[in-house]
């Protein structure tokens, strides 16, 4: 797996108690977790909240974001997502991280202080070089949207 160096800062207290680290040796993300001060967030359904992950980033590489992503457990047992799909954290970003949080479910959910949340994941960016046109290629599929390829 590839590597790149990231400095981390932790603001809270909870990273005290817990690593920020891989949970296996092909872990594609690090879980973020609930950095709240005592007590749970409660979310009701179709409610979001933002939830601090008691950590700021530096990436070392600048062709590098962090992407934070649901985790799979979470959302599919619980029903609680990252609100907005993903979130980015831009390589020039300082700031503390912060969850977003979407409860898809019909009940109301409780995050715990220390609580596994999202995961952040380091992949590689692009920006694009803008080249106004009155035409663009032609393809096969064209304008073909939603549904255009077909069911199968």
């Amino acid at each position: 797996m590839n590597k790149i160096d990231v400095n981390v800062k932790f603001l809270h207290e909870v990273w005290q108690e817990n690593e920020l680290a891989y949970a296996t040796e092909h872990s594609a993300g690090l879980d973020l977790r609930a950095c709240i001060d005592e007590g749970e967030i409660e979310i009701g359904p179709g409610e979001k909240a933002a939830i601090p992950a008691g950590v700021a980033i530096e990436v070392r590489e600048p062709s590098v974001a962090g992407y934070v992503f649901s985790r799979s457990g979470l959302g599919t047992k619980e029903g609680l997502t990252v609100s907005q799909g993903v979130g980015v954290i831009d390589p020039d970003y300082r700031g503390e991280i912060k969850v977003s949080l979407l409860n898809t479910s019909g009940e109301v959910r409780r995050i715990r202080r220390g609580q596994r949340i999202a995961q952040l994941v380091f992949m590689p960016v692009f920006q694009a070089t803008i080249s106004p046109v009155e035409e663009l290629g032609q393809t096969a599929r064209g304008a073909g949207g939603f549904g255009s390829t077909g069911k199968h």
